[in-house]
This record gives C-alpha cells, structure tokens and sequence, in this order.
C-alpha cells in the first residue's frame, strides 16, 4: 500500500479528561492524513480524541467522514465541520459501514468502544473478512496490557501464533504511516 492518500479508519477515545501526550497523537495522526490527501473515517464526534484527528485533518486539507449511529448522534453534538456524516441505525451497522470506507485503521488509545472496535476487526483479519492494515500506537505502553491477553490467548491454546501478525504495534506517529505504505497483503 504506498498510496497514502486512501481512507484511515481511527479508533480513539471521545474523553477530553486525558493526558496531553494522547491528544497531541490525535492531531499529529489527523494532521498526517490531511496532508497526504486522505480521508478520515471515525466516530463523528466533536469531542476527546476524535474531535482534535477530525479537526486537524480538516486542517490539513483532508477530508473526513463521520459515521454515527442514532442513538448516538442524540446524545452527543455531530461535529460540525465534516465532508460526510452517515448516520446509522445499529452499532453494528455503524462498525460494518466504517470497516468498508476504510483502506486501513488506526488505533490509540481509547476506552471500551475503541477495545470493541479493535477486537472486531482483529477477528474480522483473522477471519480473513478483511485484508487490511491495523496499526496499534502504543504510546506510553497504553496498550500492553492488551498485547498481554492476546499473548496470553496464544499460550493457552485458543489463539494461533500467527495471528500476531493481523495487527502491528508502533510507538510513534511516523511509524504508523511507514507501517500503513509497507503493509503485506495478507495470505489468502
């Protein structure tokens, strides 16, 4: 995948109550897909993480595509400067619609909706439903203790070995775009 003007699926937290060095990945991640021409898919809210990518891609000249369910949409303000909003009616149908926009997905850190999101299309890789980049920021360690249950799966017998290679773990926001233009397609 060199095209790095193709659409980002990001999963992240919608909480505002963080640590800085989280929200400064966000615009960092939002700001990279803006400038290469790509497109934003996320959750379409205005708020935490999800509003500064959002934001900073607008920024940066991409284009972004909100998909909410909703539910959801009642309860929180839609962003208001988006290219698309696609309201849903299921969650499901939300999480379905956004894994078919996106060219490949990101992850930082986030709470139980954006593990939810994470672990459906970890099975959706392993089941070979999809056959497209995930790419798990890191930063700080936040992750680890996910990595830790997947390692843990694996050493019980539930999980193949092999299935370490559906997701790639970065540190950095650099590295995710590297990761994203080297990704092999998987073996079908």
């Amino acid at each position: 995948m060199s095209n790095l003007s193709q659409a980002i699926c990001l999963f992240c937290g919608s909480s505002s109550n963080v640590d800085k060095i989280y929200k400064k990945a966000a615009s960092e991640i939002g700001w990279v897909i803006g400038t290469r021409g790509g497109t934003l898919i996320y959750g379409g809210t205005p708020v935490g993480l999800m509003g500064l990518a959002a934001h900073a891609t607008l920024s940066a000249g991409g284009q972004v595509i909100g998909v909410i369910t909703k539910v959801l949409q009642n309860a929180e303000v839609s962003h208001v400067r988006q290219d698309e909003l696609l309201v849903t009616d299921s969650i499901h149908e939300r999480k379905s619609l956004m894994y078919d926009l996106a060219d490949a997905f990101v992850v930082l850190p986030g709470g139980l909706g954006t593990i939810d999101e994470t672990i459906e299309v970890l099975v959706w890789l392993q089941l070979k439903l999809l056959d497209k980049p995930l790419v798990m920021l890191d930063i700080n360690g936040f992750w680890k203790p996910l990595f830790s249950l997947i390692d843990h799966t694996i050493a019980s017998g539930f999980t193949p070995e092999k299935n370490r290679d559906l997701y790639k773990t970065v540190s950095t926001t650099s590295e995710v775009f590297e990761v994203i233009s080297n990704w092999p397609a998987q073996e079908k």
